[in-house]
């Protein structure tokens, strides 16, 4: 089971920022990457949508990094678990940085929408991108779960 908390801090709630869809599409994540350990564990996630101006603030005071991201991911699984509760960790979004994203790679902003999350997602389980073989690893990863979803690039 998945519990999601979804909060949001933009002004405008985008019509594919459809919560069932967003919960659907991180499940579908977790039942690829633990297979039958999903069904049998409980899962929580919290996810922010915010704009340039909240995740600048939370990427220079967690990340001493002073710039606007279109994605930051706080993997608290090893620390955090609570009971049976198997707590992934934080997701948040700029979805400013995401529209911009999508008018400057020429795709839907729902396509980057659901790349940043599969990002930020594949982050918290693990998966990084700062050596050559695991940016691999990782982009392959994500061009399949994106592909499941019909989330190619147009």
């Amino acid at each position: 089971m998945l519990e999601c908390d979804i909060t949001y801090e933009i002004n405008e709630i985008e019509e594919f920022l459809d919560e069932k869809k967003i919960e659907n599409f991180i499940k579908f994540i977790l039942e690829n990457e633990f297979k039958e350990e999903y069904s049998e564990n409980d899962y929580y996630l919290s996810l922010l949508i915010a704009d340039n101006k909240i995740i600048r603030k939370i990427n220079k005071e967690y990340r001493n990094k002073d710039l606007e991201t279109d994605v930051i991911s706080f993997a608290y699984n090893e620390t955090e678990n609570i009971g049976g509760m198997n707590v992934l960790g934080d997701i948040i979004i700029s979805l400013e940085r995401v529209k911009s994203q999508a008018e400057d790679y020429g795709h839907s902003e729902e396509r980057e929408f659901y790349y940043v999350l599969c990002h930020g997602m594949l982050h918290l389980l693990g998966y990084d991108h700062i050596e050559e073989e695991d940016k691999k690893v990782m982009r392959e990863k994500e061009e399949k779960i994106l592909k499941q979803f019909n989330y190619t690039r147009d």
